[in-house]
């Protein structure tokens, strides 16, 4: 029997080859909170410590993937707490742990996908998306810029021009538009996406382990060549800095306040 981490935000399964991690808060449409970053990060590392995972799928419970980042866990937003500094950069962590991990990994996505979450998500090797599925990334209409690296790996996903329109208009966008611009490889019913998932885990966790993480590490080279990486630790600073802003703030108090 396996002897699973205790998280309250994250639950793990392991069958075989085959990992499972959701998102499990629900009823915050799993909305990507300090606690749930932190234990995205913890997760990752258990799943890496066991060499015989060779593919991790990686969903939401209920009726989301992720809302995205939770702002009412923002905190002090103070310039020189310290705190708040570790805070804004958790994210970049999370992101990095997942896109490092040595296991293949393969997002399924429904309900809404949000912002963080888009990010989330295109850390994940694979992605399959149910039809109906909302895309938006509402950062800039939040005063705030995209971090966790978003910009660089939807660079390379999408290409400049189509980044920036989605990034700057913060438009959302549905499933399908999505799998024709190449953020989702696989577009499926929703009905068919637990198994679709599941299916290509299996098949990832069929094949040779060498092959399989040579590959990985070979394609994230190369796209690393393309739109690096390198510096998103350095994206703290834009975020300390919009929170000094007079625009930026004014755009978190109407969105923290529900205004326009």
């Amino acid at each position: 029997m396996t002897d699973f981490p205790c998280f309250e935000c994250l639950s793990l399964d392991l069958a075989d080859r085959v990992g499972t991690l959701v998102l499990n808060r629900p009823d915050k449409l799993n909305a990507l909170s300090p606690q749930m970053l932190e234990e995205l990060i913890a997760a990752a590392g258990w799943f890496d410590d066991r060499p015989e995972v060779k593919a991790v799928l990686v969903r939401g419970a209920g009726r989301a993937f992720t809302a995205g980042s939770d702002l009412s866990a923002t905190g002090n937003t103070g310039p020189g707490n310290e705190t708040l500094r570790e805070g804004l950069d958790l994210g970049r962590r999370m992101i990095d742990a997942i896109a490092d991990m040595r296991a293949l990994t393969v997002a399924a996505i429904h309900g809404h996908c949000v912002g963080g979450g888009v990010v989330l998500a295109s850390a994940c090797d694979i992605r399959i998306a149910a039809e109906g599925t909302r895309f938006a990334i509402p950062e800039v209409d939040l005063g705030m810029p995209l971090t966790w690296g978003g910009v660089p790996r939807l660079v390379r996903e999408l290409g400049p021009s189509l980044t920036k329109d989605l990034v700057l208009t913060c438009r959302s966008f549905d499933a399908e538009e999505a799998h024709r611009m190449g953020l989702v490889t696989r577009l499926v019913s929703p009905a068919e996406l637990e198994s679709e998932a599941g299916a290509v885990a299996e098949k990832l966790a069929s094949q040779p382990a060498y092959a399989l993480t040579t590959t990985k590490r070979h394609v994230d080279a190369v796209a690393e060549e393309s739109a690096s990486t390198l510096q998103t630790f350095r994206e703290v600073e834009l975020l300390l800095a919009a929170l000094q802003d007079e625009e930026c703030q004014a755009a978190m108090v109407r969105a923290f306040s529900g205004e326009g």
